[in-house]
């Protein structure tokens, strides 16, 4: 794991750069995420996290050829690194920790 825990927003945004393999981009990761969240992600919700990862090295990009349905345009596509995937599952080794017991936890009363 990196030597501090990435934030919330950076895990979410990893897990959909996982998810969607080779069709990783601003547009698709953006998508999948209010899909997976149900809530709304401005496009700086989506790059910010993205661009602080990429400098932490859990995720590179990479420039697509120009796709003719797109006017021309390129796309920048996003990959999990080795250390991405390895953040992944120290992130999943926590979290099971960490909710352990919830289902009791929510059931008991609240003083």
């Amino acid at each position: 794991m990196t030597e501090k825990f990435i934030s919330r927003p950076e895990e979410i945004v990893l897990l959909a750069v996982r998810k969607l393999k080779d069709n990783a981009y601003g547009v698709t990761i953006r998508n999948l995420i209010q899909e997976m969240t149900g809530k709304y992600w401005s496009v700086g919700a989506i790059y910010v996290p993205l661009e602080r990862l990429e400098q932490r090295g859990l995720l590179v990009s990479s420039t697509s050829p120009p796709k003719p349905e797109r006017g021309g345009r390129r796309k920048r596509v996003f990959k999990v690194t080795p250390a991405g995937l390895k953040e992944l599952d120290d992130l999943y080794k926590v979290n099971s920790v960490l909710w352990q017991g919830y289902p009791e936890l929510s059931l008991e009363k609240k003083s």
